[in-house]
């Protein structure tokens, strides 16, 4: 049974294999056929200037002593010139196949880019959540965008070391039955080697990824502009060095001893294969001086020894390289194979066109993935067309998770939450995004012209039309600081390129305000939306913002009391549950939890009022 299991680990790996093969197929055909043919070409041309050396050679021992030394350089010239023809081919052949390798290489990087990028897109937030997706993650960018093509150059390799092997060996054999043996011992130690080590390596990189992660974060601590101020505020600069190097010098360290272990086994190996080439020296050299071989065959035979030796260590060589590859792209595969735990629906029904049910949830439940802990208790509410319903509540009661399950980031634990009265889980994802549009706390800032900050929000917004993102930008209020930038919305935002212009938390909040206005969503979804900004600022934006829903629906969370006020409908979360819900007026009439709120939050605007 052990044996069935370890057949089918083994199969899987070629399996891994076989998949690299047909995706650099896939991401140049072209590039591989024509490195193909030159193989072929470069396998066969080693023969043909062994044999000419040999008639050279023969020839000037015919020549010596002759009576006419003229007529046979002439003959000899002849033998040059095509050898040297045979070199020019070579070095042509070589040239074109640098060429090809390299344009195979970087048509196949690009292509494991766009597939990176294509996966991180599609996997859930969950995974970004989890570090152990980030390991996979760092992995498959280290190793995903060369080994493929990697594969592909290793196999041309190898085809074109074993035709120039089978076409040297057969002249190999006529000299003694024995020879393969002896290039066999040359070789094989060094493959053995080599994949001993590989696997070491390997072993040794899946273990050590956090921390070369670990090094990577220091690194961008240091030499990026998030930590930039508080590294000089706070003098942290060094600190963060020492720990980099701390890092690094563990890893570098490490690696080294791996290193020296395998230069000294290689070293040795070395050595045993010198011992055996001129072992195969003095046994040419002692056929020739017993007159079996003519000088030719000599410098023919010892040659072809030779060459078929590094075809050999080439071949082997090769196979050493695909297990090694073999090993490091199984790092892509595992990131490439992760699924989408928030999956599509496989028969998706449509969403009506008029919003007239709005949004329900009933009895919802939620725990985050690997956690025991529920943070959300049997949620149940109803969000009716065109109307704004506020969620309240001190930080970690839910507010914020809510916002993900509604928008289908995440699948509840248990109960169901409805669009128009249909499950979001029946809904492709596609039809959902387009139906719900957010702002988050932790909203996304573009380094990208003002435009593209706005029309992400609707990508499928026809390039043309600037009147949508003008309004939007109206909207939110953005407006009035875009028109005094230096190429309005033309200007690069931020200080990441060159003439970029950074803006304030409170003017970045309002772009991302703007981005969400510009899709046409009949639900909207504000998680703290303008905590940046000052209360009059968000009172305005929150009063043309409802004047715009019309038959759109809302779900406002904001840690200002005195905003929500402007709700149909609020609704208090304590501990995962819903505790109080009403309009302001009521909730305050009943003196309970939401009072307390309120008049706790009313008293810190008026003592950060005499504040200011």
């Amino acid at each position: 049974m052990s044996g069935m299991k370890a057949f089918i680990v083994k199969a899987r790996r070629w399996v891994r294999l076989d998949r690299a093969i047909r995706l650099v197929w896939q991401a140049g055909p072209k590039w591989v056929v024509a490195s193909g043919a030159v193989t072929v070409l470069q396998g066969f041309l080693p023969l043909a200037a062994l044999y000419l050396m040999k008639l050279i050679v023969d020839a000037v021992s015919e020549a010596v002593g002759t009576a006419d030394p003229a007529m046979a350089f002439k003959r000899l010239l002849f033998l040059v010139i095509l050898a040297g023809c045979v070199a020019l081919i070579q070095a042509s052949l070589q040239a074109v196949s640098g060429i090809i390798q390299e344009g195979l290489s970087l048509t196949v990087g690009d292509r494991m880019y766009d597939m990176l990028h294509a996966k991180s897109v599609e996997v859930d937030l969950d995974y970004y959540e989890n570090p152990r997706y980030f390991d996979t993650l760092h992995r498959a960018q280290r190793e995903g965008a060369f080994r493929p093509a990697q594969i592909v150059n290793t196999l041309i390799g190898l085809g074109q070391s074993s035709v120039s092997l089978i076409a040297v060996s057969g002249l190999l054999l006529s000299f003694h039955w024995a020879v393969s043996l002896l290039l066999i011992a040359a070789a094989a130690p060094g493959i053995f080697v080599r994949i001993k080590f590989s696997r070491i390596m390997f072993d040794w990189q899946t273990a050590k990824t956090p921390d070369e992660r670990k090094a990577m974060y220091f690194n961008w601590i240091l030499t990026g502009n998030v930590h930039a101020k508080e590294m000089r505020l706070f003098g942290i600069g060094e600190e963060i060095s020492r720990r980099f190097s701390e890092v690094r010098r563990l890893l570098r360290s490490e690696k080294l001893a791996i290193s020296r272990k395998r230069a000294m086994a290689e070293f040795l190996v070395r050595v045993f294969g010198s011992l055996i080439v001129f072992a195969m020296l003095g046994a040419v050299v002692y056929r020739a001086v017993l007159g079996a071989i003519t000088l030719g065959d000599m410098v023919m035979f010892y040659q072809a020894f030779q060459r078929c030796l590094g075809s050999l260590k080439s071949l082997l060589g090769a196979l050493a390289d695909l297990h090694e590859n073999n090993l490091f792209i199984s790092y892509l595969y595992e990131f490439l194979d992760l699924k989408p735990r928030v999956e599509e629906p496989l028969a998706p029904l449509p969403l009506p066109r008029e919003a007239v049910r709005g949004l329900r949830i009933e009895h919802v439940w939620f725990r985050y993935p690997g956690t025991a802990h529920m943070v959300l208790k049997d949620i149940s509410f109803h969000v009716r067309p065109g109307e704004v319903v506020a969620l309240v509540g001190k930080n970690g009661s839910g507010k914020t998770t809510l916002a993900k399950l509604i928008c289908r980031l995440y699948d509840p634990a248990g109960g169901r939450i409805a669009l128009e009265n249909i499950p979001l889980h029946q809904l492709s994802k596609a039809s959902l995004r387009c139906a719900i549009s957010a702002v988050f706390q932790d909203f996304a800032k573009y380094e990208l012209t003002v435009e593209d900050n706005i029309r992400f929000g609707n990508v499928d917004l026809p390039a043309t039309d600037m009147e949508s993102v003008e309004n939007a930008a109206m909207a939110s209020g953005a407006d009035r600081f875009i028109a005094k930038l230096p190429r309005e919305y033309r200007t690069v935002l931020g200080k990441l390129f060159q003439g970029g212009v950074e803006l304030s938390i409170g003017q970045w909040q309002m772009i991302a305000i703007a981005r969400a206005l510009l899709r046409d969503a009949r639900l909207i979804v504000l998680d703290e939306p303008a905590s940046s900004l000052d209360p009059n600022a968000e009172f305005r934006i929150f009063s043309r913002f409802k004047n715009m829903l019309e038959k759109k629906s809302a779900l406002l969370i904001s840690h200002r009391l005195s905003t929500v006020r402007m709700a149909d409908r609020i609704l208090v979360l304590k501990d995962g549950r819903i505790i109080e819900q009403g309009a302001h007026e009521e909730l305050m009439g009943r003196s309970g939890y939401y009072a307390d709120l309120f008049r706790y939050q009313a008293k810190i605007d008026r003592e950060q009022a005499k504040c200011a």
